[in-house]
């Protein structure tokens, strides 16, 4: 059975999971990687290595993914098709228990890791044979760079790996694993009207406490390995893939004295929990995103830049796709301005690796297209990072945005709510309104406040234009432009506060 699965996955004709049904509260957007010349335009330096996943399967399970490929999509590719294959085939039943999922989960990174080796035990084989040929003494004969030349073929086959984080649902409970670099936020509204932003899990890097202990139990210099920031190549202390680390580990110099294999693909398993009653939105998201953000704004406020970026979109837009591709385009964009801009931080983001956002929604409802922004909207406000080209400090703005009317999602579709207009939902309050950042392992967090007079009730009918044709703005920029003259010591920077002219 695990051949026929393996003969399936590596068929060059459509993949069997290409038969499994699309979760449809679910929308990804991605990116290629980019590096920005002197001029500020952008190529891509490699085709894109990341890989996703989003399946409904039987018995209420839904199987989500994001695989952070380098050095090639071979890896990123196969743990997308043999991990579905590992968990979606009858493998996971409601009448199963935390644990059991908890088990059912590793085993299946355990059977993905060797199958993939499996594929390339024969390339291995010749590489390994091969390089035996090419002795010091050779003299560069034509059949010796034939030899080099196969070797290199074979290196590009064999290298490369991958990072991962999955998140499953069953019977309404939710399961993370996690391998490497990869981060997963879960925002959701508490009972009490404030809204969590919850990381789940840290990131298997070369900064992560848990791991340089890990690394310094093998009888390695985890110091060393801080300071290195990387594992060859990579910064992540957890890997599917990349032979280099696994077999031939004792010839990496960092990794040189290690008792045995000391990178891993073992995932890190978070979960079950519960999600009855939540409302809000899962994101599974790729390295290369959150590095963009990060080198863009610094890593202070990521967690809370990201989840607000959704909210606004979630609130714009009518399908998850359309929610996704935006905000990773947004990012793509604050990233690429930040670099024109030759402030202090363009230095960090002279280039960014692929991106890819997975969105799930959680009983949250997307806007609807029938309204427009005057049509019984609510206000939520979206703290917004400014600053000038002489600080780099920001400065948080608060602008009032125009949400849609609450309504109900059933099944992954929109139905208008039947409660009266102005009735308050349970649990419906807005990510954007209130926002606490929450991180599973070191237990900080902070909030704002939390009260309902962040919502208000527009009027039912819709704005009326004036004599010349305009209608007033939704969006209220006066405190951004007073903030924009004061820093700029402008006093001619608002007329007829409409801000710059």
């Amino acid at each position: 059975m695990a051949a026929q699965r393996r003969n399936l996955m590596q068929s060059q004709h459509q993949s069997w999971t290409d038969d499994l049904p699309l979760c449809q509260m679910c929308g990804v957007g991605t990116a290629p990687n980019c590096v920005y010349g002197p001029d500020g335009k952008g190529t891509q330096s490699h085709p894109n290595e990341d890989g996703h996943l989003r399946f409904r399967g039987d018995d209420g399970c839904f199987l989500y993914g994001v695989f952070n490929g380098y050095d090639g999509s071979r890896v990123a590719n196969f743990a997308s098709q043999c991990l579905t294959a590992e968990l979606l085939l009858g493998q996971l039943n409601s009448g199963h228990t935390d644990n059991d999922v908890r088990r059912i989960l590793t085993q299946a990174f355990d059977v993905v890791e060797k199958s993939y080796f499996e594929t390339i035990d024969d390339a291995l084989a010749e590489k390994a044979n091969l390089s035996n040929y090419l002795l010091p003494h050779n003299e560069l004969s034509p059949q010796t760079q034939k030899v080099m030349e196969r070797l290199k073929e074979l290196e590009q086959e064999v290298s490369g790996g991958a990072t991962v984080a999955v998140a499953l649902i069953l019977n309404n409970k939710l399961y993370i694993a996690n391998v490497g670099t990869n981060r997963v936020l879960l925002c959701k509204s508490s009972s009490d009207g404030q809204n969590q932003v919850l990381q789940i899990g840290r990131p298997h890097s070369t900064d992560n406490e848990d791991e340089l202990q890990r690394l310094a139990a093998l009888g390695l210099d985890s110091a060393r390995i801080r300071q290195a920031g990387q594992i060859a190549g990579q910064s992540s202390s957890r890997r599917l893939g990349d032979y280099r680390v696994k077999f031939n580990y004792n010839e990496i110099d960092v990794l040189s004295a290690a008792k045995s294999k000391p990178v891993v693909a073992e995932p890190e398993i978070h979960g079950g929990q519960s999600l009855e009653g939540v409302t809000g939105f899962l994101l599974l998201m790729s390295e290369g995103l959150i590095n963009a953000l990060e080198s863009a704004h610094g890593p202070e406020q990521a967690n809370q830049e990201i989840v607000a970026m959704v909210a606004a979109e979630l609130a714009q837009q009518t399908s998850l796709e359309a929610v996704a591709q935006s905000v990773v385009d947004r990012v793509k964009r604050l990233h690429h301005d930040v670099f024109v801009s030759g402030r202090q931080r363009a230095t960090y983001c002279s280039r960014h690796e692929d991106m890819t956002l997975l969105i799930r929604t959680l009983n949250y409802p997307l806007a609807d297209a029938a309204l427009t922004p005057t049509q019984g909207g609510r206000i939520c406000p979206v703290s917004v990072p400014y600053s000038n080209s002489q600080s780099t400090s920001k400065t948080s703005v608060t602008l009032s945005l125009v949400m849609p009317s609450q309504s109900t999602l059933t099944n992954g579709t929109n139905t208008a709510s039947t409660l009266e207009e102005g009735t308050p939902t349970p649990g419906s309050q807005s990510p954007t309104a209130t926002l606490q950042s929450t991180n599973t392992q070191t237990q900080s967090s902070s909030s704002s406040s939390g009260d309902g007079s962040l919502f208000r009730q527009r009027g039912s009918q819709a704005a009326q234009p004036d004599e010349t044709g305009r209608v007033p703005p939704y969006v209220d920029f006066s405190q951004f432009y007073r903030l924009w003259g004061s820093d700029h010591g402008d006093g001619q920077s608002m007329q007829g506060g409409l801000g710059p002219q």
